[in-house]
């Protein structure tokens, strides 16, 4: 499996990050081609070795028309949808979009339908956003690829924008990165290090924050800013990555949230459950215990990335009895996963399978599936069950519909 570290410590913009990707191989021709297929103008797309404090690094100049349109949430979206873009490459520009238009909606107190887009510079960051998109495609880093960023310079100072001039990190940068759940790291530069649409790009892209996950390096790319400061390279840093461990499952950084509760009604567990999955949980659970005077209770357990952290929380707090929950850090290791439809019966029978690198460890057919399968054949539900187990470990059909990777085995 692909893996993707961005070294963000000293800040990140969209024309830095892409200019990483295609240092670290992505298709220039690639992403120009998906750049020139956007309504919006001739848009492409130069590239250039560069030093930044005595480093090589790959400068990426995006040109762009002379633009004076203010666009909204709902104008990007009609030119991404209109153009020619691979779906998955369209999906991520969107979701950036989407993202720093809701950030940009709650630093302005407005609707996110009243946000236009000119204070991240309009075709220039739809050219960065799908640039970047598209980078990531042609590297293989969209879909179920692990994608960590290390903690964020923003940066500090005073940036002139178009209110007027705004405190560093700007307001934008911090809304996205606090929603996001990302660490934010010192640095002693006084100037913008982090753009709004570098947040969000990071933000997007982000399945994780911290360190180089564990991988066999397969390229690694720099990408410059335009400024050369005396203090520290300008600079983003990509590693690309294939998954180092030959155990053949998949690791995710998450985080354990605990509450210990004896005074809520049993018969809405079932619900909050349900509530806290729906909220972005990759799993949830309760365990009985012994409290305090002997009286019995349960242990709620909630398994959550960083992005869904705060809303996880708010669910505990919103609809059960607790006055406080105990958050852990965790890592959580997962089998790739599929699905196969086999036949049995005259009925097709769906199966969730779990692989251990390419071989088939656990098949686990739909149930209802099953007992519709056994009615059909007149045979008992258990036979079918075996059946159709051992059909699904032999198939080599693996199905594109495969199961989520934050759903539970």
């Amino acid at each position: 499996m692909r893996t993707l570290w961005v070294d963000a410590g000293n800040g990140a913009a969209g024309d830095m990050l892409l200019a990483a990707l295609l240092d670290a191989g992505a298709d220039l021709d690639a992403v120009r081609s998906g750049l020139r297929g956007l309504v919006v103008g001739p848009l492409d797309v130069e590239v250039g070795q560069v030093r930044r404090h005595g480093l090589r690094a790959l400068h990426a100049d995006v040109r762009v028309p002379p633009d004076d349109v203010s666009r909204n949430l709902a104008d990007v979206t009609a030119v991404l949808s209109a153009a020619s873009l691979p779906e998955a490459v369209r999906e991520f520009a969107l979701a950036v979009f989407e993202r720093l238009a809701r950030a940009e909606a709650r630093v302005h107190g407005v609707d996110v339908s009243q946000i236009h887009f000119h204070e991240v510079g309009a075709l220039d960051a739809i050219a960065d956003v799908t640039g970047c998109a598209l980078a990531l495609h042609s590297l293989d880093l969209l879909g179920a690829a692990t994608r960590v960023v290390s903690p964020v310079a923003a940066g500090s100072g005073v940036v002139r924008a178009a209110h007027g001039p705004l405190p560093v990190p700007v307001p934008a940068v911090l809304e996205l990165l606090t929603e996001a759940g990302a660490p934010l790291r010192s640095h002693p530069a006084s100037m913008e290090l982090c753009t709004p649409t570098g947040a969000a790009l990071l933000a997007t892209l982000a399945t994780g924050w911290g360190p180089v996950p564990d991988c066999v390096p397969v390229s690694v790319g720099t990408g410059a800013g335009t400024a050369d400061p005396q203090g520290h390279p300008n600079v983003v840093r990509v590693v690309v990555g294939e998954a180092s461990a030959p155990s053949g499952w998949t690791s995710a950084d998450l985080h354990r949230v605990d509450s210990t509760i004896d005074d809520l009604d049993p018969r809405l567990w079932p619900d909050v459950l349900e509530a806290l999955r729906s909220a972005g949980a990759a799993d949830a659970w309760c365990a009985p215990a012994l409290m305090r005077k002997g009286r019995p209770g349960q242990v709620l357990s909630v398994l959550v990335d960083a992005e869904r952290l705060d809303a996880v929380c708010r669910v505990v707090f919103e609809q059960t009895t607790s006055l406080g929950v105990r958050i852990s850090a965790v890592e959580r290791r997962s089998l790739r996963r599929d699905r196969v439809e086999v036949t049995a019966g005259g009925v097709t029978v769906g199966v969730k399978r779990g692989l251990l690198g390419d071989r088939v460890v656990t098949a686990q057919p739909e149930y209802d599936e099953v007992r519709a399968a056994a009615r059909a054949a007149g045979r008992p539900v258990h036979e079918v069950l075996a059946e159709v187990r051992a059909l699904a470990a032999e198939s080599g059909d693996r199905s594109a519909a495969g199961v989520a990777d934050d759903e539970p085995l």
